[in-house]
């Protein structure tokens, strides 16, 4: 056996033992990449800590930390609970309103923070107890919740795109631009689910609130929705870069939080620095420890075996995008997408590219089906987020977020068969 196959088995097999004992992600990844270099004779514990560091050491990869921390700073500040209390002025009065407050919440703090996890947080902690207390189905509604918080990672700023960007050295602002049109796809189709399943439920009409009413609640959102417009302005017009606008986003967030809203006080600001803290280390140690098993793999040449066991479909890019995808739906039941995007898209990028596959396309179809990973069962991070915010067990969760996972399926179906309408609104943007 050569030492190139020796290596792919260490690292398929490695992964696979080490998840299933529960290891941390981003060691399983530096001691799999150790053994790695172990069997292709290039055993270097320098070489090893010189990828560590190489990991990291990225100026576009200091956008994470600021949108992290944007995104506390936005539920902490008051930013986020303002524009649900905007969506529900406008649609809660509706049958089944509260579903389409949580769809057009999510989209709108979606443009703003770039984190799943804490936009599902805040639409969970705020949403579900008025569903539970207006008598909504908890099991449909909590997945609604689950499936809304995932538009975060499609719709710009988008923390995922940056790790994509960073690890494939695809263009970080092409990407954003790539996930407008689809991130809105997935609210639409979002709301013709949650209408379909309102069909077969009975559900109350709310009393219609003052048009006054209407117009103070969207006042009081004004400073909250004009972040997105800052960001997405600022980058389009060449203004800041991705990474700049991270950090125009965590200080206009920061400002809005203390001397607009004033609902911040200073002590509340260490807890948000440490939450931020916290989130920032566990992404950026998944991609120090992914650059150490990259490494090895270029090495092994494994994208070189993988385009081998896909030569005959290169000729045919839709059909081996489908493939690709399905691939990565069924990674995206183990791995979370952080990981799935530091191990796979280095490997995958270049035989989509050699396809012909538009880079920045692939790159949000690649994006697309690990969100989608975060709500598919059994690792659905963001499920668990929802369970635990809303004390629901698990099993109703998964129960309940099927519809709206077929529905992102279809989703992505489409793209695949018209990636133009990926690539027509990028290049209109452009």
């Amino acid at each position: 056996m050569s030492s190139e196959a020796l290596a792919f088995i260490v690292f398929c097999g490695g992964m696979l033992v080490l998840m299933g004992i529960g290891m941390n992600m981003a060691l399983a990844l530096v001691l799999t990449g150790a053994g790695m270099a172990w069997v292709l004779g290039f055993w270097d514990t320098q070489l090893l800590a010189q990828n560590l560091v190489a990991g990291v050491d990225s100026f576009p990869l200091l956008a994470v930390p600021f949108f992290i921390l944007a995104g506390e700073l936005m539920n902490a500040g008051g930013i986020s609970r303002r524009i649900i209390d905007m969506a529900q002025a406008w649609v809660g009065h509706i049958r089944g309103g509260l579903g389409y407050v949580a769809i057009g919440a999510a989209v709108l703090m979606a443009s703003m923070s770039g984190s799943a996890l804490a936009d599902t947080a805040a639409l969970a902690t705020i949403l579900l107890p008025m569903m539970r207390k207006e008598g909504y189905p908890l099991r449909t509604s909590a997945g609604l919740l689950a499936s809304g918080g995932i538009i975060a990672p499609i719709i710009p700023p988008s923390m995922p795109f940056v790790i994509y960007g960073v690890t494939t050295n695809t263009s970080i602002s092409a990407l954003f631009l790539s996930g407008i049109v689809p991130g809105l796809l997935m609210g639409v189709g979002l709301i013709i689910t949650w209408r379909l399943v309102l069909g077969r439920l009975e559900m109350p009409h709310g009393n219609p609130i003052p048009m006054g009413q209407r117009l103070r609640a969207t006042a009081r959102a004004f400073w909250a929705m004009l972040m997105p417009v800052i960001i997405i302005g600022g980058m389009k017009s060449g203004l800041f870069t991705p990474t700049e606008a991270a950090v125009v986003a965590a200080v206009y967030a920061l400002f809005v939080a203390f001397f607009v809203h004033r609902e911040m006080k200073v002590a509340e600001l260490e807890g948000v620095l440490v939450r931020a803290a916290r989130t920032t280390a566990i992404v950026m140690f998944l991609c120090a420890g992914a650059q150490v098993a990259s490494y090895m793999i270029t090495l092994a040449d494994l994208p070189g075996v993988l385009t081998g066991w896909l030569g005959p479909l290169i000729e045919q890019p839709r059909l081996l995008m489908l493939v690709m995808m399905i691939v990565l739906v069924l990674v995206g039941t183990a791995l979370d997408l952080t990981p799935t995007i530091l191990i796979f898209a280095p490997v995958m990028l270049p035989i989509a590219v050699k396809a012909g596959i538009d880079p920045v396309y692939f790159g949000l179809m690649f994006v697309l089906n690990g969100t989608i990973g975060l709500i598919t069962p059994p690792v659905g991070t963001v499920l668990n987020v929802v369970a635990g915010v809303g004390r629901l067990p698990l099993s109703e969760v998964i129960r309940g977020v099927n519809p709206f996972l077929l529905t992102y399926t279809l989703l992505l179906l489409l793209f695949v068969a018209f990636p133009q309408i990926v690539t027509l609104p990028i290049a209109w943007m452009r």
